[in-house]
Formats: C-alpha cells, sequence, structure tokens
C-alpha cells in the first residue's frame, strides 16, 4: 500500500510539473527588460491605438511606448532624429516624406477616417444647410492647423469643394477660418479633457471641422454638441498612412502588422474608423 501510494504520489507530482511547463508556454514572455516598441501616432488614433497596444502587450508581452500628436509635427520631430519606429499617420503623406528621404518603408493605408461638422448647441445646421451656415458672418469656423496637421489640410480640402458649389466659398472660408488646434503653439486642453470637447466647451468656436470619430467623442464628453455629417457634395475622405522604420527590430513590424489584423480592425471600427 505504501508504495502504491508512493508510485501515486509521483505520478501526481510529474503531472503536475508537465502541466505546470504547459501552462508555463501559453503565457506572454515577461516583459521586464525588454525594450518597447517605439510608436508615433495621429492624436485621433489615441482611444484605438491604446486599447490595441494593451491587447497586443498582454499577447506577446512586448510592450508598446505610444507618442501621440499632429502628424505632421510627429513627423518633424522623426526628421530630427526622434527614435520612432512606426508611425501612424491621419494622412499617407506625411510618411510618403519619410519614405522618400529613406530609412522607412512605403506606407500602407490601414485604416480610414472621414470630416464632420461639431457644432454648438446654438448651432442648428444639417448636412443641406451645413454650407449655409459654415459662411454666415456670424459664424465662428474653426479647424486644425494646415501642415501640422492633416486634419487642417482636409478642411482646405473641403472648402476648395465648397467652391464649386457656391463659388467665392473659398475665400471666405479660407479667411474666416480659426487654426484652434494641431499647430506647435495651439494651446492644450487641461488633462483629461478631449481637444475638441474642450475647444467646444471654451466657445472658441461655433463649428468645428474634424474627424467624425474626434467629433462623436466630443459630443459623449459634452453632450450638449452637435455633430453633421457632411452633404456628399463637400464629404472629404481621410486615409491614415503607416510605416516603419526600415532599421527598427522585428517586434516594430510586428506590431504594424498587428494593425491591420482582425483584432486590430474591431477595434478601429468599433470607434468610427473605416475598413483600410
Amino acid at each position: 500500500m505504501v508504495r502504491r501510494s508512493l508510485m501515486a504520489v509521483a505520478a501526481a507530482a510529474a503531472l503536475t510539473t508537465v502541466l505546470s511547463a504547459c501552462s508555463s508556454n501559453t503565457k506572454a514572455p515577461p516583459m521586464a527588460n525588454v525594450a518597447p516598441v517605439q510608436v508615433y501616432a495621429a492624436g485621433s488614433l489615441r482611444e484605438a491605438l491604446t486599447e490595441i497596444a494593451r491587447q497586443h502587450e498582454a499577447r506577446t508581452g512586448q510592450p508598446v511606448a505610444l507618442t501621440f500628436g499632429a502628424s505632421g509635427l510627429l513627423r518633424e520631430r522623426i526628421e530630427k532624429g526622434e527614435p520612432a519606429q512606426v508611425f501612424a499617420s491621419a494622412d499617407t503623406d506625411h510618411p510618403q516624406r519619410l519614405a522618400a528621404r529613406g530609412g522607412w518603408q512605403t506606407p500602407t493605408v490601414f485604416t480610414r477616417n472621414a470630416l464632420c461638422a461639431l457644432t454648438s448647441e446654438q448651432i442648428s445646421a444639417t448636412p443641406e444647410t451645413l454650407l449655409a451656415t459654415l459662411l454666415r458672418a456670424d459664424v465662428r469656423v474653426g479647424t486644425s492647423t494646415p501642415r501640422a496637421d492633416p486634419s487642417g489640410d482636409y478642411a482646405w480640402a473641403l472648402f476648395r469643394k465648397a467652391d464649386g458649389v457656391q463659388p467665392g466659398a473659398f475665400a471666405q472660408l479660407d479667411a474666416k477660418a480659426l487654426k484652434l488646434t494641431g499647430g506647435a503653439d495651439s494651446p492644450k486642453p487641461p488633462a483629461g479633457r478631449g481637444t475638441y470637447a474642450w475647444v467646444m466647451d471654451q466657445r472658441q468656436a461655433d463649428v468645428f471641422l474634424t474627424y467624425c470619430t474626434n467629433a462623436v467623442a466630443a459630443q459623449a464628453e459634452v453632450p450638449r454638441l452637435r455633430v453633421v455629417q457632411l452633404p456628399a457634395a463637400l464629404q472629404v475622405g481621410a486615409a491614415y498612412g503607416l510605416t516603419v522604420r526600415s532599421d527598427a527590430p522585428a517586434p516594430a513590424a510586428t506590431f504594424a502588422q498587428t494593425l491591420l489584423q482582425p483584432s486590430a480592425q474591431a477595434v478601429l471600427q468599433r470607434l468610427g474608423f473605416g475598413k483600410p
């Protein structure tokens, strides 16, 4: 009996060891002393990439360091030597410029967005009346800063489309637009506040032209704000470009590929972004 008991104990111990080894093989490797992937990304991606990076870290054990900002300003920082390894821009122009200089891969479109109008509760606009509202002398139109932030460039693309609908509209909108965000010297919101909700909450503009994802997030933060879709004649789409530094370690390319995988795309689309 004693011998049988000892044999049973030994067998149980061996089984525990085997199961423990199998279990350890399914866990992500420890993150201690592992250099993080340095990801520079458009500010409009903050919520989505934070969630995707957290999932990636849990799955692989590879830490990810996220730096957010206006895509044009991020590109300039990268060109000056900051150690970005992955660049996720709100357009394709800025990553293409890095690739053209050398040292970065040809960019890939990994998600899409569009412009919407975020308005105060005092503005009653519909898609059909939006252009007339933007052109009203008493309506302050806010935008991001062109060249520094693609959102501003997309706003000016909207102004050019408006000129095709109503001649002279471009000149009026170009003259009156207030560049309130996205510039190197643009005021920053207090900690914990979204940029666009804060700008509108401070009554700095009556209508702000920004990405639809930003507008929806701002409305969630300040429910009295309104989101107005653009009419078909003024619609402007945003293609988000992704590039990886050519000499970046393998984990950087792995994370970039993750952004194109179904799990990451599901996060992006749940938050209002479009398919590549």
